[in-house]
């Protein structure tokens, strides 16, 4: 359960660490604080306050006349701060602890202290609005009308301990949440480094930066792609030198069969030169799938819609559906060839099966979907990630009168997962195959 409640992101459970410690004090304190200091500073000012009022009635009871009474409370008031007036002919209610006022720790310490020490009948209001403490006490014959400043009972240091408290922490809050951003911008500028250069973008450069350990994961990742774009870059260059340097001694074979023209078996071996020098032709397009082409904002509605449209002058039944306006960051050249090559592999599909070529383009979330249908027989669950090895090829389902050596899906699945994607084959829901491609937006 504690699991859903913590916060995902690295920020947010920085923030939990820092805030955490911060209100667990401050839950400690204020129990010290309320339970025990705030306890006995309002016990001692009310037993003051009540021991002056004990003695204002010792004095009002050894005063003989009017005068004595009179000059005991202007003595009150001037010594005890503590506006004092008698009652005649008035009488309070037997004393009941049940129904005495428990509101608040001053109420309770209130009526403690006179429960203590005065042992009359007694009723207080602390809740007058003229920010004043009433206190009525029973005489033998009247009651005596106590009241006093609501200052006299209350802890001036307990309003300023909570606004020291309160305000202190939320500063070191605002403070620890100022540090914490910036601790985590480095980390968000590796992540989208990262993510960009998974989805095969150029996320520009980037300077470490932040705590040490960012600093190290950050140049590590540097030293990473930096190496993984040098092992690209070579495996380019081996790819096209090889097809290059294949190409002299195929043409070397070709002269020296035109020259023996006529001759036996001469036709079969320019059969195979011609396979040759297509499958040398299919390596350099494999290696121009590698190329160092910079991925850019593309509508791909537009891209996909130029693509059909030279499917459609070769004589090729295409249908196009696509919502408009799919911005993706792709590298242009290298999507249409694989557009092309998923274009070519579902038109040998679709007229073996006499039917259309569809393609769709819709954007779900986060991902964009391209689906290339055709309508022929398809192929074999078990065999369609055969189908995407280099060099192989699914001649049973093809129309064997067709040229190709077997990298068309090779490179266009290459191209996908070089944008961060990824490439499938599927069950057409009318029949068919589904060639299905994701892109991240």
């Amino acid at each position: 359960m504690l699991k859903h409640l913590v916060p995902r992101s690295l920020f947010g459970r920085s923030l939990l660490i820092v805030v955490t410690p911060i209100v667990l004090l401050q839950l400690v304190l204020a129990y010290v604080f309320f339970e025990r200091h705030w306890d006995t500073v309002t016990r001692r000012l009310a037993l003051g306050l009540v021991g002056d009022i004990s003695f204002v009635i010792q004095t009002l009871s050894e005063a003989q006349d009017e005068m004595g009474t009179a000059r005991a409370l202007a003595m009150a008031r001037r010594h005890f701060g503590l506006d004092i007036s008698v009652l005649p002919g008035q009488t309070l209610s037997p004393y009941d602890p049940t129904g005495a006022p428990t509101f608040s720790i001053l109420d309770r310490m209130l009526n403690q202290a006179i429960s203590e020490r005065l042992f009359r009948p007694f009723t207080f209001d602390t809740r007058r609005s003229d920010n004043t403490v009433e206190i009525l006490v029973q005489l033998p014959d009247s009651v005596l009308r106590v009241l006093t400043p609501r200052k006299r009972l209350d802890s001036t240091t307990t309003t300023l301990f909570v606004l020291w408290m309160v305000g202190t922490s939320f500063v070191l809050l605002a403070i620890a949440i100022v540090f914490l951003r910036n601790q985590m911008r480095p980390v968000r500028a590796l992540a989208r480094a990262a993510d960009a250069f998974g989805k095969g973008r150029d996320a520009g450069a980037i300077k470490p930066s932040g705590a040490t350990e960012v600093r190290q994961a950050t140049e590590a990742f540097l030293a990473m792609r930096e190496r993984m774009k040098r092992q690209i870059s070579q495996r380019t260059e081996m790819l096209a030198g090889i097809s290059h340097d294949l190409r002299t001694p195929l043409t070397r074979m070709k002269l020296g069969l035109e020259m023996l023209e006529g001759q036996a078996d001469v036709s079969n071996l320019q059969a195979d030169v011609r396979d040759m020098e297509t499958m040398v032709e299919g390596y350099l397009a494999f290696a121009r799938g590698q190329d160092s082409e910079q991925a850019v904002a593309t509508d791909l509605h537009d891209l996909l819609e130029g693509v059909v449209d030279g499917a459609r002058r070769q004589g090729r039944k295409v249908r196009f559906e696509a919502s408009k306006n799919i911005i993706v960051p792709v590298r242009p050249n290298a999507f249409k060839r694989c557009i092309t090559n998923l274009l070519d592999n579902a038109d040998l599909y679709a007229a073996a099966g006499g039917g259309q070529v569809t393609v769709r383009a819709r954007r779900l979330n986060q991902m964009v979907e391209i689906a290339v249908d055709d309508e022929g027989p398809g192929i074999p669950q078990d065999k369609r990630e055969a189908a995407f090895k280099p060099f192989h090829r699914l001649d049973e389902s093809r129309n064997p009168e067709t040229a190709g050596v077997g990298l068309g899906l090779t490179i266009a699945r290459d191209i996908v997962r070089g944008h961060g994607g990824d490439l499938t084959l599927e069950d057409r829901p009318q029949g068919g195959l589904r060639a299905l491609v994701r892109l991240p937006v």
